[in-house]
């Protein structure tokens, strides 16, 4: 593992590190936030992921994370979207290929040699991150858009893993939208059962865990009705009994300037599960109910 950038930030160290993945077969970069606290102690972590087209950069530079980051003590990692190399597969567009591995694990070829992006995420980052920094083994997850999905459904399908999940604009049903079917089609094949296991609105239906969901929505997004469709998660929650916040933002659109207005309020909702119920006393949360944690 090699440090590639190592620049002061409220206190702390914003990092970006490169490694060799086993599980893609490929070096990846990440991004990690150390907190001023991290000096002197392990401090718990949030897992960003990142949306379409983007890299372990675009958080760290446009969503502002790090102030609230080392207000509340936690780490913040973000890995890059996808795997990445001259022999890793490609496709054109900006919604295939690289900058768009979905979170998920690939089955069918090309794409089934490197696209393990679920397995790295949720297996082999943490188990890297936690034997080189110091940090605890209590995490929590966050993204956007297809981030958003990443997140939902790594908590979704990892119970006991994660102490709190939250989205900004989640693809919420990709098997019902353009962007989950183009990309479902390539990596996972026309089997439409196969999909059910990488849609968090389908795996609401049986999961086990009640982790609650917070969400966030700006009603004005360029992408809410055609790709998005928060009302298929509303729906598919209530008919669970499974706790969901989704907040609609009037006037925000699918940008960064929509992340960084509300990022300190994920924050602090993650803050509150990775710290606050120690002992049996729970906090609130920034969506004003409990955080879920322990």
């Amino acid at each position: 593992m090699e440090r590639i950038e190592h620049r002061a930030c409220f206190g702390g160290w914003q990092d970006v590190y490169r490694h060799a993945s086993k599980v893609l077969g490929c070096t990846m970069t990440f991004a990690i936030y150390l907190p001023p606290q991290a000096a002197g102690r392990s401090v718990p972590v949030l897992y960003w992921l990142s949306g379409l087209t983007c890299t372990e950069q675009n958080f760290i530079t446009k969503a502002g994370a790090q102030r609230y980051a080392a207000e509340h003590g936690i780490a913040i990692v973000c890995p890059d979207t996808s795997p990445r190399g001259e022999d890793v597969a490609d496709a054109e567009g900006y919604d295939l290929g690289k900058g768009a591995g979905f979170y998920l694990n690939a089955i069918r070829e090309p794409w089934a040699r490197h696209y393990h992006m679920h397995d790295y995420v949720v297996h082999e980052l943490p188990a890297l991150v936690e034997a080189n920094f110091p940090v605890t083994a209590e995490r929590a997850i966050s993204g956007h858009s297809m981030g958003g999905h990443g997140a939902l459904v790594c908590a979704l399908r990892n119970p006991g893993r994660y102490r709190s999940v939250s989205a900004f604009s989640p693809i919420v049903a990709p098997s019902q939208v353009p962007w989950g079917e183009k990309a479902f089609s390539a990596y996972l094949g026309e089997d439409r059962a196969a999909w059910r296991q990488w849609d968090a609105c389908e795996l609401l239906r049986e999961a086990g865990e009640k982790l609650p969901l917070l969400v966030d929505q700006g009603s004005d997004d360029e992408f809410l009705e055609g790709q998005l469709r928060p009302q298929l998660l509303q729906a598919a929650a209530d008919a669970a009994g499974h706790p969901l916040t989704l907040r609609m933002q009037p006037g925000y659109d699918h940008s960064y300037y929509f992340i960084a207005s509300f990022i300190g309020e994920h924050v602090a909702h993650h803050a509150a599960a990775l710290q606050g119920c120690a002992g049996g006393q729970c906090g609130t949360d920034a969506a004003g109910g409990c955080c879920g944690g322990h």
